[in-house]
C-alpha cells in the first residue's frame, strides 16, 4: 500500500482499493507462513491488507509501516485488537524494534524513487535468511492511462499552468534492474518478474481520485481537482480498464555480510 511524502484520503482508498487486495492475497500465499512469524508490512496503507496478513499469522506479530498520516491513523483504527504495531516511517529510513522473519509489501515500492536505499533498509530489517515478498507497479504500468492524464495536465487549460514544475512521483522499475539492486543490497535467491494485470474499475471516479491521480491533484487548487478528474475520465474508454503491470519480487536475505 502507498508510501509517499504527501497524504492520502485513507477512508476512500480503503473502500475502493479492491484490486490491490486481490494482488495481496497472492503475495500472502507466496510467503508460505507457518503462522508464528514476525513480519513487516512495508507500506501498510489503510490496514485492509494488513488485516489479511494478520489472519495468516494467528500466533505471530506484525510491524505495519506507512509514512502517510491518514493511512497510519486509519490502519491503527482498522487493526485495533490485533497483534499489529503500526509505525509512521519512511521505508528508506526503516527502523524496526527487532529483526523480522519476513517483509511483505503490496503496491508500495513504485511510490519510492530510491530503490537502492529502499532495498538496503529492508535487508537491514530482516534476520539472516529472512524473506522479502513484494509486488508493485512495474515497467509499463498503466501507460495508456498515464499518457491521457499527462496530456490533460500538461497541455490543457486551465490545468497546464499548475504542472510546469511538477515531477512524476512514480518509479516503475524493470525486473532485471530490480534483481541487480536486490543482489547489491544483500539478497540472494532473487526472483523478479513482470506480470500484466489488466483491471476493470467498477467505480472509476473515486478510484482515480484517491489512487491513480492522487499526486496530480496535489498540484491543483481545490476548485480544479474534480474538474481535472472529470476531464481525464472523459478521455478514457468506458468501461475503464487500467493496463496494470505488476513487478513481483521474491528474495532471501543473505547470511553473509555485504560490503
Amino acid at each position: 500500500m502507498p508510501s509517499a511524502n504527501r497524504d492520502w484520503d485513507a477512508r476512500t482508498y480503503h473502500r475502493v482499493s479492491t484490486p490491490h487486495r486481490g494482488w495481496a492475497k497472492a503475495l500472502i500465499d507466496r510467503l508460505e507462513l507457518r503462522g508464528d512469524e514476525t513480519v513487516c508490512d512495508a507500506g501498510c496503507g489503510s490496514g485492509a491488507v494488513t488485516a489479511m496478513l494478520a489472519d495468516a499469522l494467528p500466533a505471530g506479530r506484525i510491524y505495519a509501516v506507512d509514512v502517510a498520516p491518514s493511512m497510519v491513523a486509519h490502519a491503527r483504527e482498522t487493526l485495533a485488537g490485533r497483534p499489529v504495531t503500526v509505525l509512521a516511517q519512511e521505508l528508506t529510513e526503516l527502523t524496526l524494534p527487532e529483526p523480522v522473519d519476513a517483509i511483505f509489501s503490496s503496491a508500495t515500492f513504485h511510490w519510492i524513487a530510491d530503490h537502492d536505499t529502499l532495498f538496503r533498509r529492508l535487508a537491514l530489517a530482516l534476520r539472516p535468511g529472512g524473506r522479502l515478498v513484494a509486488q508493485c507497479g512495474g515497467e509499463g504500468n498503466i501507460d495508456a492511462f498515464r499518457a491521457i492524464a499527462d496530456d490533460v495536465a500538461f497541455t490543457e487549460a486551465p490545468f497546464a499552468q499548475y504542472f510546469q514544475d511538477w515531477t512524476r512521483p512514480w518509479h516503475y522499475a524493470g525486473a532485471d534492474a530490480t534483481a541487480v539492486r536486490l543482489t547489491d543490497a544483500g539478497f540472494r535467491d532473487v526472483h523478479t518478474w513482470l506480470a500484466p494485470a489488466p483491471t476493470a474499475i467498477d467505480d472509476p471516479k473515486p478510484f482515480l481520485t484517491s489512487v491513480c491521480l492522487v499526486r496530480h491533484l496535489d498540484a491543483l487548487p481545490p476548485a480544479l481537482r474534480e474538474v481535472f478528474v472529470d476531464r481525464v475520465l472523459e478521455r478514457c474508454t468506458h468501461p475503464l480498464v487500467l493496463d496494470y503491470v505488476r513487478l513481483n519480487i521474491v528474495a532471501t536475505k543473505s547470511t553473509e555480510a555485504v560490503d
